[in-house]
Formats: structure tokens, C-alpha cells, sequence
């Protein structure tokens, strides 16, 4: 995939005659446009030639395949998301497969303050709604989203109730579920495929990682064929299937991080979550760097960034895009804070990924 086309060239413009003097090309924005100057006689012609510009295979002129703008094609109109806590725990805290939970894992690092398992799935909309309509001034539509700990993890009927709550506010047109994939059945995917017939339906898994000895490490309670299945599973329903991954879980090395690229790119995914790994105060994985430092790689963010676009350029570009990083306050994190904003480190991907001439999937096979 050549980069731009020839600039300077006679066939722009045959009515000014031969080009005698192209005297200079000034480059803006990526070279959507070149200004050239022209001597003909003695008059000076100064034209702006618009010319192409580079539109990748997922049909935006951004160089990854933006979740975002997935969304606004099919929506028509920016959807925003509102978070929910219904109250869920997980079978690796119960003790159905371990307690304790994942051991990075801290809700309240990343839950809004509108979220509140004690307040009524409906009153969480409506507050939520509200925040983002302050927020976003465009927002006209929004997703409810179930997101703290596994939010399939109960019986069908209750699942049903809590899900319909959030369905019955006005602004929502449909729902994200986040959960694990050892707590989805193929009688809730029916379900989910049924609620999908009237609403936008998706379910995001979380991956964290392709390697059975690091979900071990990291207390999953459940490993990678699981989630293999649960993904197909998903998909072969008919409902769009998100996903989830940490980079800088212990003891995985750079080159086992980029080999997930490939393996993520041969599942049935539509979009995906990547994340930096964050250590927060009181969790079982900020013990094991402290014990084990070794174990983990870390990056800086201008490490990330280059990390992260490698990564990209291995991924299939059919899997969207929903996140290159991840933000969480300050007051939570032990090790590894970047203290940028994330529309910060997004543009910073971005830009470094113009100058470098890198694309979701330049790589990919």
C-alpha cells in the first residue's frame, strides 16, 4: 500500500499549459492537499490541488479501525455508553472456583461515581445519562452497561429483570454486557439473541490473556480454551462479541504479548480492549511486583506507544478498536502511572503512528 501519489504532476491541470517551474510542495495534514506553484508568460498561477486521501480498508481515514466511528455508521449519531453496577460478583470470589477475585482487579478504580450497587438499575440510568449529557453535548443515545465483575453470573429470570430495567429508560437502545467467559450459557445467549432482535446487544469477555500458566498466575479460574469457546459460542448467536486484553501481566515477555495478536486475530471478535496493566493499591498483583519485579514488563508511555502500534500491526484489521489504553485515578495506582489523560495518550498513538506510516493490520497475515 504506497503511502500518496505523485504530487507534482501535469494532467492536474491542463489549462495552465506545460509545468515549467514547480517551485514547491507544501505538505498538510497527512498531504491532503499540495500547493503548487506555476510560471507560465509571465503571469503566476498559484492552485491548490486537493488530492486523495488514504482511506484503509475499514473505510475511515484513521490508521486503526476505530470502534467509535463502527458505532456512529451504524447508529447514524455518537452512542454513548453509561455504566452500571448491578451488584454482580464472580465465581473466582465466591468461591465457586477461587476466591479472592482476579488478582489486579479493583473496581472502584475505574466505576463512576454515579454507579451504586444500592441504588435501582433505572435511578443509575437516569443519573448516568444525565452526567454524559453534560459531558458529551452531542449525545443523544445510549448503551447500558453492565460492567463491574460478571454481569451474567446469576439465574436467566434475574438476569432478565435487571437487564429490562435498564431497558425501560427511554435514552437506551441496548445493553453491553461485561463478564467472564465461565459465566455464560447457551440459554442466555438465546436470550441475548432474542433481546437482540429490538436492541443493540453485545457482549465483552474479558480475555486478559491467550496464556493458561498467566490466568493461573493471575487467579482467572478458568483457562484460555474456555474463553475460546465462550467467544465462538457468542458469535455463532448472532451478537457482537467484545474483548479484553492486558499487556504487562507477570511473567510474559514482549514477544509473548505480540504473539496474541495473532492468535486474538483468529477469533471471532468484533472489537477490542487493549490495556496497559495497572497495579493498585491493596490488590494481590501489587504484592507480586513488589516480591517478583523481574516477572514483569512495564512500559513507559513512549514505550507504549511504539509497543502498542507493533501490536496493531500484527492485529487483523477487521476487529475494532474500542481502547489502546487504559486511565484510572491517580489515588489508586501503585506502580506504572503515566499521569496523561486518554484522549492525550490516544492522540499521542495516533500521531506516532503518522510518523511511522503504521496501520491496524500492515503487518497482519
Amino acid at each position: 500500500m504506497s503511502k500518496f501519489p505523485a504530487l507534482l504532476n501535469e494532467k492536474y491541470d491542463e489549462s495552465l499549459g506545460k509545468l515549467q517551474y514547480p517551485v514547491f510542495d507544501v505538505f498538510i495534514n497527512e498531504l491532503k492537499f499540495a500547493c503548487v506553484l506555476y510560471q507560465r508568460t509571465s503571469e503566476i498561477h498559484f492552485k491548490k490541488l486537493f488530492l486523495p486521501v488514504m482511506i484503509y480498508p475499514w473505510g475511515t481515514e484513521r490508521r486503526f479501525n476505530a470502534y467509535v466511528n463502527y458505532l456512529r455508521k451504524r447508529f447514524g449519531y455518537r452512542m454513548q455508553k453509561v455504566a452500571i453496577d448491578a451488584g454482580f460478583t464472580c465465581p473466582n470470589r465466591d468461591g465457586k472456583v477461587g476466591y479472592g477475585g482476579c488478582t489486579y482487579c479493583d473496581n472502584n478504580a475505574f466505576n463512576p461515581s454515579y454507579c451504586n450497587a444500592n441504588t435501582s438499575i433505572y435511578e443509575q440510568v437516569e443519573e448516568g445519562v444525565r452526567f454524559q449529557k453534560i459531558r458529551y453535548k452531542n449525545a443523544v443515545s445510549f448503551l447500558a452497561y453492565f460492567q463491574a465483575y460478571s454481569n451474567t453470573y446469576d439465574s436467566l429470570d434475574n438476569l432478565k429483570k435487571i437487564y429490562e430495567q435498564a431497558l425501560a429508560h427511554k435514552d437506551i437502545q441496548g445493553l453491553v454486557i461485561g463478564t467472564r467467559p465461565d459465566a455464560i450459557d447457551s440459554e442466555k445467549l438465546k436470550y441475548l439473541s432474542e433481546l437482540a432482535q429490538d436492541y443493540f446487544v453485545t457482549v465483552e469477555y474479558g480475555i486478559e490473556s491467550c496464556y493458561d500458566k498467566t490466568l493461573r498466575r493471575i487467579n482467572r479460574g478458568h483457562d484460555f480454551a474456555t474463553t475460546v469457546k465462550a467467544i465462538e459460542e457468542t458469535a455463532g448467536f448472532g451478537l457482537p462479541v467484545g474483548g479484553h486484553l492486558i499487556f504487562g501481566l507477570p511473567g510474559e515477555s514482549r514477544d509473548d504479548m505480540m504473539e496474541e495478536a495473532s492468535i486474538i486475530s483468529q477469533l471471532p471478535l468484533t472489537n477490542l480492549k487493549l490495556h496497559q496493566l495497572q497495579l493498585f493499591y491493596n490488590t494481590a498483583i501489587a504484592e507480586d511486583y513488589l516480591q517478583n519485579p523481574e516477572d514483569f514488563l512495564l512500559l513507559d508511555y513512549e514505550a507504549y506507544k511504539d509497543f502498542v502500534i507493533d501490536f496493531l500491526e500484527l492485529l487483523s484489521p477487521d476487529i475494532k478498536i474500542e481502547r489502546l489504553a487504559g486511565e484510572a485515578p491517580p489515588r489508586f495506582i501503585v506502580a506504572n502511572q503515566w499521569d496523561i489523560r486518554n484522549d492525550q495518550i490516544l492522540n499521542g498513538i495516533e500521531q506516532r503512528m503518522a510518523d511511522r506510516d503504521s496501520w491496524q493490520g500492515k503487518r497482519f497475515s
